[in-house]
């Protein structure tokens, strides 16, 4: 799965600027947990707009959709459906 690594490897490094180099499951909470703050969602969702395409505009912005791996995973897919 080529999306999740890239989802992985960007969060990783997120987390790698705060000198959080704890490891984390793709359905671990990043968001909501406070690993990652505001900020982080922000450099996040710029993220998955330039490399998959997703519209916040058209989607709207759902924290908990952007809290996981998986849930990111799953937010694009849904973006790439309503953009093929």
């Amino acid at each position: 799965m080529e999306r999740k690594a890239a989802i992985r490897e960007f969060l990783r490094k997120l987390l790698v600027r705060k000198n959080d180099c704890q490891p984390f499951s793709d359905d671990a909470s990043l968001l909501l947990s406070g690993r990652l703050q505001s900020v982080d969602a922000v450099a996040l969702a710029v993220f998955l707009e330039d490399k998959f395409g997703v519209d916040f505009a058209e989607m709207g912005f759902d924290q908990e959709k952007m809290d996981t791996v998986d849930a990111i995973a799953s937010l694009v897919e849904e973006s790439s459906h309503l953009h093929p």
